[in-house]
């Protein structure tokens, strides 16, 4: 699945790249793909991960739906959320990217009356945008940002953001005694 859904991608991003240049709002759609353990453990019922973000050319639809489950592990597809840079996020996705391994960030939720239930909210490649969604308590798990996305990123990034430059603290010794 991944070599098809890195072939659907690199032809996907060709037509969205040719959208971002037209609107000047960089965005495009993605498909999640969220796997379910059946009672993984003695103490959890279900446990979910994410297991894929896929660029979505539209050929996934609009629902959701059930790739695999045989009663222990599920697959589902969760199609069309949307995924969009804001200029004032700039700093998340430089620091993303210079992480060393950039990731898509996916927050995502279960169904409180059916445990057994959860699907992606939001998607973002911004690490402060994930970071506020973690101090809001909500889940978030990262997978794997493909190289072509990460040019597409960083391309962006340095038309939009300008790290500050490292201001150097003198050594407090160095200071005079009413500037400690």
């Amino acid at each position: 699945m991944h070599t098809h859904g890195t072939h659907r991608m690199r032809a996907a991003f060709a037509g969205s790249n040719q959208q971002h240049q037209m609107s000047q709002v960089p965005s495009l759609r993605v498909a999640v793909l969220i796997e379910r353990r059946c009672q993984p453990t003695v103490w959890e019922a279900w446990r979910f991960r994410i297991t894929e973000v896929l660029i979505d050319d539209g050929g996934f639809g609009t629902e959701m739906r059930t790739l695999r489950d045989d009663g222990q592990t599920a697959i589902f597809l969760h199609p069309g959320l949307p995924v969009t840079l804001h200029s004032d996020e700039g700093e998340g996705y430089y620091l993303n990217l210079s992480s060393g391994s950039p990731v898509w960030f996916v927050m995502w939720r279960t169904a409180d009356e059916d445990p057994s239930r959860a699907w992606p909210e939001f998607v973002t490649l911004s690490y402060n945008e994930a970071g506020r969604l973690l101090d809001a308590q909500e889940r978030v798990d990262n997978v794997p940002l493909p190289a072509e996305l990460c040019q597409w990123l960083q391309a962006y990034t340095d038309e939009h953001y300008r790290p500050e430059p490292k201001k150097r603290r003198r050594p407090v010794s160095f200071q005079s005694p009413d500037q400690r």
